[in-house]
């Protein structure tokens, strides 16, 4: 065990927020720690970190424990370069290589005695380099940098000049450099795309230390964590397994509470009317029998009722239904200046159908959404709507919300045909109740600002829903209710988001934006990962006709008979050819790798076998010659190690 928390209390004023929480968390766990959004989990956290103190309580830390944390928001100020700021990390290991080479240029003058000291002193601090990963502390931080999604040619830009979200991202890479006994990550996926959060996950998983998390993707939860930590109504529970298994474990723990407190409910009742049935006797054996009965009543541990948490209750269904054909889009091109996003897209959406646009940050998915709407100018290219179709849009940034009204009036000066009741009402079913409704839109949080836009999107009645990153702010049950909504709703959506599990829910069929293309996924997103290399596959060695007038022109952007081809594997023999002749190359690079590996292994045998000798320990030439061989030996070992993985992953 490194971390347990034992009966900890928090209140800020007369609101309580942690009631005798209690769990532990062992060496080397996955742990996640949810509920719904205000429950107390980022205060938790920042009780342990010592952030803020406990009003009862004990966190205890085992001893030599080591303990990072990655708060929400960074204010990271530095005037480094991103590379130089990540560097900081390794001061010690950089210093220590300072040091090392210092001792080899004295080494050179002196003779004896001091000589002899001094080999000493260089063998043990040449072997702490090592222990410290110092041949390779570079590779770490270029690595960790890439999977957070930073490019080389992003590495010289100054911290300052950094979004908010970009500074987490260096915070979060310093803190995975820094390799704590314990980490505490608060939204550790906020701000990564896919590619990075999926490079996350296996970094996770594999660390070697203890991850304390509180996160609202539940896919995430699902591929990292062993135990989930349930914080509701102040108080907490803890269940084995991944999110999954939470959620199943809780229903059913929840079920038996229930079901217990009626059940004693019901007996209680039952002896509450023999009591009252004796004493009506009046006599007085019949009296004493109910005193009896209820002493005994008096000595039952009451449980407690389960509480149910306040849910959003809404539908959606659209007011006239639309014709088959809903949207076509074709030969759709934007560029910003030199930055080209995406050229020549065309796909067509039917009704019914539930589309989720995935893909990297910045390549480009909310223009399409804004195109679409008409926020935004395409540079080229068609969009023509189908029959009876409305749009509804949800805007992710919600620009369309008076930021000075309260949300009564935001409500019915859109609906001026609502009355003050259905208003209320409405407002209710989206968690705003009692004087919540006279808030200023302004004053709220994102996930309040979210549920209102929410509700307007309900009262539109549009049979065509565009969707900017709809579960953004929302806390996992909302994300859960709203999943149900979309899932039954009859109508036509058209989402972009990076909530993974959500996807897996809503989408009958996901457009990957991949290189300025769209390439088409008919299924959820267990689907897409499933089918994602051999479309790749398929797309790089498949040969674009460049004609534009042509029938084949762009067959990548959703020509469904040619996306069923590929999806169906019935690749062209050339395809064929190429993706043998890929796979031969793999193995010939894995083999070469592995002869590689081995003879650097000998050789650094070799070299550990020769420092020990007298002549070679007390030749100080020879001696810094040996060690700068097998500082190069170590540097290519993890170069290849590296490599190695790559192409046995793809193996």
């Amino acid at each position: 065990m490194v971390l347990s928390c034992n009966n900890i209390y928090k209140s800020f004023g007369t609101t309580e927020v942690l009631n005798a929480v209690s769990f532990h968390v062992n060496d080397r766990e996955k742990v996640a720690i949810v509920g719904i959004n205000g429950a107390g989990k980022s205060t938790l956290l920042k009780i342990i970190i010592g952030e803020m103190s406990a009003d009862k309580g004990d966190v205890i830390i085992s001893k030599g424990s080591t303990i990072g944390y990655l708060s929400q928001h960074q204010d990271l100020l530095s005037g480094s370069s991103i590379y130089e700021e990540m560097l900081t990390v390794k001061k010690d290991v950089i210093e220590l290589d300072a040091r090392i080479r210092e001792l080899e240029i004295s080494m050179k003058h002196v003779q004896g005695k001091e000589l002899e000291q001094m080999l000493k002193t260089y063998t043990r601090l040449t072997h702490e380099f090592e222990m410290q990963n110092g041949y390779a502390y570079k590779s770490e931080v270029i690595g960790i940098l890439k999977g957070l999604g930073f490019s080389e040619e992003d590495f010289d830009k100054k911290v300052d000049t950094l979004s908010g979200g970009q500074k987490t991202r260096i915070s979060l890479g310093k803190l995975l450099l820094s390799k704590p006994d314990i980490l505490l990550l608060d939204e550790p996926t906020n701000h990564l795309d896919l590619i990075s959060i999926d490079w996350l996950e296996t970094f996770l998983i594999n660390y070697n230390g203890a991850v304390v998390l509180v996160s609202h993707d539940r896919y995430f939860l699902d591929k990292v964590v062993t135990k989930v930590i349930g914080i509701e109504h102040h108080k907490a529970r803890t269940f084995e397994g991944n999110y999954s298994d939470y959620v199943y474990k809780k229903s059913m723990d929840d079920n038996a509470r229930l079901k217990a407190y009626i059940n004693q409910q019901k007996e209680i009742k039952r002896q509450e009317e023999v009591i009252a049935k004796l004493k009506s006797f009046n006599r007085e054996k019949s009296i004493k029998r109910a005193e009896s009965r209820e002493k005994m009543l008096d000595k039952i541990e009451r449980l407690e009722k389960p509480t149910e948490n306040m849910q959003m209750h809404f539908s959606l269904e659209p007011r006239v239904i639309s014709g088959n054909d809903v949207i076509s889009v074709e030969g759709l091109s934007k560029s910003y200046g030199n930055l080209q996003l995406f050229n020549d897209l065309s796909f067509e959406i039917k009704r019914g159908e539930k589309v989720a646009i995935i893909g990297n940050n910045g390549t480009g998915k909310t223009t399409i959404l804004k195109i679409i709407t008409g926020l935004i100018n395409g540079d080229a290219g068609h969009i023509r709507l189908g029959s009876k179709v409305h749009l509804g849009y949800y805007d992710q940034e919600m620009q369309e919300l008076n930021h000075d009204k309260t949300l009564f009036d935001e409500l019915q000066d859109t609906y001026p045909y609502l009355d003050n009741t259905t208003v209320r009402n409405i407002l209710a079913a989206f968690l705003f109740t009692e004087d919540d409704v006279f808030k200023l839109i302004k004053d709220l949080s994102g996930g309040e600002r979210g549920r209102i836009s929410l509700a307007k999107l309900m009262l539109s009645e549009a049979n065509f829903l565009i969707l900017d990153e709809p579960t953004n702010h929302l806390d996992i049950e909302s994300k859960e209710i709203l999943e149900n909504v979309l899932s039954s709703y009859s109508g036509t959506i058209l989402y972009v988001s990076h909530d993974r599990y959500f996807i897996n829910k809503t989408a009958t069929r996901i457009l990957d934006l991949t290189e300025g293309q769209l390439l088409n996924y008919i299924g959820d997103y267990d689907y897409y990962l499933e089918k994602k290399p051999e479309v790749e596959a398929a797309y790089l060695g498949k040969t674009l006709d460049q004609n534009p007038s042509s029938d084949n022109a762009n067959p990548w952007s959703l020509n469904t008979k040619d996306t069923e081809t590929i999806t169906d594997n019935k690749l062209s023999w050339q395809q064929q050819k190429e993706e043998q002749a890929r796979i031969r190359k793999r193995k010939n690079d894995l083999k070469k790798t592995e002869e590689e590996i081995h003879s650097l292994e000998i050789r650094n045998g070799e070299i550990d076998a020769l420092l020990i000798q007298e002549e070679i320990f007390t030749n100080p030439e020879k001696l810094m010659e040996l060690h700068e061989e097998k500082k190069q030996v170590e540097a290519r070992l993890e170069e290849l190690l590296e490599h190695w993985e790559l192409l046995a992953e793809e193996e």
